[in-house]
């Protein structure tokens, strides 16, 4: 029986790259917020580049879940749901590397490192009644069961679905005689397909009408066209693997800085800040408010050159089912650009370890419970368990220890616009709590 390759070769194999460095587990969010503020907020200038933006972004083919009916909610009531998917791969959407001065921005090594894991999911639940739209974060090293068992594997982290089917598929297709180029698109939709049926299971049989697929780089770009960002922090914090070194209170952030702020998970500085995979994932909620509230208050949709370079950044580094339409989708949007959604971390209950793989322990029916409540609008969620925390530098999937970033030789950027004031009502000291929008939250 051939030995399955893995989904980091699966990469290699795509983009003709030489072998891959250790695996680095960062994120890339907060491009959603402006996919549905452009098309929320751009008046006339939106409509006419709409077309543009509407053929020229990647698409897939997906088949999308309708749900299963046993769900305990209604999901036919004229409601969108949206499985926002963050890739830690260091390649675009066709599997190419990204150019020299993002890699060296984003501090997250090149081409030959990361994977295909759906390293953030985040489901975007907007009513039919203009009701608050909810966001739903999944922790990425869920125990879950994976969707058709890709590769064989039943059991494993939920963020490994993508990666899993997409080696599956682009082996089996290579080996029938397709191209590699062709067969890499299809293997991406079927790793796509995989994740997508995956989060909607796990949540308990939830209806997924469409998704948004990011890559860094297309974080990256998008921070770079609108900084800088305002962000707030409890207390300072510094962490070598990140480069994040951010001083308390409010301040203003460069797209190199966006970056640290949303993959910082530990402090390794002399604070005694307390930091794990799930604050992350707060501060994650926290940049897309940030981002959402920054392109409501600048002039980004009268400034035809900031268009543009989001158009483009769009077509270059964000997927897309093909049957989502960015103009009959912009009344929905508009809600989020005005702030009237909350974002909730779904819980677990303890951290263990199987088939060598530091894992998150969930309670399945308290997940199926939690979601149909956020969904229905009519519970929210509640506080999630506080486990204790792996220590730092836990192995990776697969075994790998977390490496330090590379070391440039120069200090980390510090904020030059930073003052101690924090917001009064917007504060937020753990992750449990859902985080509501609007304004600026100030996050650990």
């Amino acid at each position: 029986m051939t030995e399955p390759v893995s989904t980091r070769a699966a990469a290699r194999h795509a983009s003709g790259i030489s072998p891959a460095k250790r695996l680095r587990r960062r994120i890339a969010l907060g491009v959603v917020g402006t996919l549905l503020l452009l098309t929320a907020g751009a008046g006339a200038f939106a409509v006419y580049v709409y077309q543009d933006l509407n053929n020229g972004i990647h698409r897939s083919p997906i088949s999308m879940p309708s749900g299963n009916p046993d769900f305990g909610v209604k999901q036919n009531t004229g409601e969108t749901n949206i499985l926002i998917m963050g890739m830690d791969s260091r390649v675009d959407q066709n599997g190419k590397p990204f150019p020299a001065e993002i890699y060296n921005a984003i501090h997250a090594g090149d081409q030959g490192d990361g994977g295909y894991n759906a390293n953030v999911m985040m489901l975007i639940h907007i009513p039919g009644n203009g009701g608050r739209a909810q966001g739903i974060s999944i922790p990425r090293d869920d125990y879950a069961e994976l969707a058709g068992h890709p590769n064989g594997v039943k059991m494993s982290k939920i963020k490994e679905a993508y990666g899993l089917a997409l080696d599956e598929k682009l082996r089996e297709l290579v080996r029938g005689g397709m191209s590699r180029d062709d067969a890499y698109q299809q293997a991406r939709t079927a790793g796509r397909q995989a994740q997508i049926n995956t989060v909607s299971q796990f949540l308990g049989g939830v209806r997924i009408d469409h998704f948004v697929e990011i890559t860094m780089a297309a974080f990256y770009q998008v921070a770079d066209a609108v900084q800088p960002i305002t962000v707030c922090l409890n207390q300072a914090t510094q962490d070598k693997y990140s480069g994040a070194d951010f001083p308390a209170g409010m301040q203003e952030i460069s797209a190199e800085q966006a970056m640290a702020f949303v993959r910082q998970r530990r402090d390794t500085g002399h604070t005694g800040v307390e930091l794990t995979d799930f604050d992350r994932t707060r501060r994650q909620q926290a940049f897309m408010v940030s981002l959402a509230y920054k392109l409501k208050q600048a002039n980004t949709f009268t400034n035809p050159a900031t268009i543009t370079s989001l158009i483009d950044t769009a077509k270059q580094y964000i997927a897309v089912d093909d049957g989502l339409d960015f103009l009959s989708f912009a009344q929905q949007a508009s809600s989020l650009a005005g702030g009237n959604i909350t974002f909730t971390t779904l819980p677990i209950t303890e951290f263990a370890t199987r088939d060598g793989k530091d894992v998150n322990l969930v309670d399945l029916n308290q997940i199926h419970s939690i979601v149909a409540g956020l969904l229905s609008g009519k519970t929210e969620a509640p506080a999630g368990t506080t486990p204790e925390a792996p220590a730092t530098g836990q192995t990776e999937a697969g075994g790998a220890q977390t490496p330090e970033a590379p070391a440039t030789g120069e200090a980390p950027t510090t904020p030059e616009n930073s003052t101690s004031e924090t917001p009064a009502d917007n504060t937020y000291h753990d992750w449990k709590e859902p985080l509501q929008a609007g304004a600026i939250p100030c996050v650990n």
